[in-house]
């Protein structure tokens, strides 16, 4: 018996559609009956229905995990799976919903659906640089100021930096991408005295946790870490859907006994994890 994988085009891609099968006959070869694109939910697995979105799945998956799509490669439109494989929108949606849950696609408003990268990771106790940990994967750092101002200590802000009330004190919001998709918003308010020039440094060309080890080394730190979901400003920032789960990093930093900085991180869920590791 032999097999060929049959491909429909979508544009100029070429999307597995179903199987022929072949068998050797004293004539020659002979094509058995092909299969349907997607089995309809009657197909069998071990006595067991497949549903049709698992189907979409497998065959999506495949595509991914093959290497025929690569990370940030265009996936078909809903309207477009729907016309080309011929099953419900609801079955294409859910397909794709389940798929960006479980981290192997991306769906950026306005945009599209996207192949993810593998997740970024970060050491879990680690105060890290990220345009070195995204350099390190292989791929360009830039970044986006959102906000970078003097601003007066507000009541909570002076109790998590040991300040008083109405003491100055930096506020920067960056965005940090991994070649052009969202990785990270940096929301950092910075101790005055401990970098003065912090205002006028150009953070396109370089980060902060860089400028900051340069005039007030780090010398410890503090995390605490939340699943959240993300505001529509900052889904907006981070062009994911609204009530997509986030990662959020509250970080503390000391430069000897002062509090040099308080910076909330916040990832999307389905692009980065965090790893630890203890014992001898």
């Amino acid at each position: 018996m032999l097999v060929a994988i049959v491909y429909r085009c979508i544009g100029n891609r070429p999307y597995p559609c179903g199987l022929f099968l072949f068998s050797q006959t004293p004539e020659g070869v002979a094509e058995v009956p092909p299969s349907t694109s997607l089995p309809s939910t009657d197909s069998q697995v071990e006595g067991m229905p497949v549903p049709r979105y698992l189907r979409v799945k497998q065959m999506i998956s495949q595509q991914i995990l093959t290497g025929a799509w690569p990370p940030h490669h265009r996936v078909p439109s809903e309207n477009e799976l729907v016309e080309e494989l011929q099953v419900s929108r609801m079955t294409i949606n859910r397909a794709l919903r389940e798929l960006t849950a479980e981290g192997l696609l991306v769906r950026m408003q306005g945009v599209g659906t996207f192949v993810a990268e593998p997740k970024m990771h970060s050491a879990l106790f680690a105060v890290n640089n990220i345009a070195e940990e995204i350099a390190v994967r292989g791929y360009r750092h830039r970044s986006e100021v959102v906000l970078l101002r003097q601003e007066p200590a507000s009541p909570e802000r002076a109790l998590a930096m040991n300040l008083h009330e109405g003491e100055p004190v930096f506020h920067s919001l960056i965005v940090h991408y991994q070649d052009d998709v969202p990785m990270q918003i940096e929301d950092r308010f910075v101790n005055a005295p401990l970098a003065p020039q912090y205002l006028e440094q150009d953070f396109t060309t370089h980060t902060p946790y860089s400028y900051l080890q340069r005039v007030s080394p780090l010398t410890a730190g503090e995390h605490v870490v939340e699943a959240v979901l993300g505001t529509a400003d900052e889904c907006h920032l981070l062009k994911i859907p609204r009530g997509e789960p986030c990662l959020l990093i509250r970080r503390r930093t000391w430069s000897g006994k002062l509090v040099a900085t308080s910076a909330r991180l916040l990832h999307p869920g389905s692009r980065h994890r965090l790893e630890g590791r203890f014992g001898p």
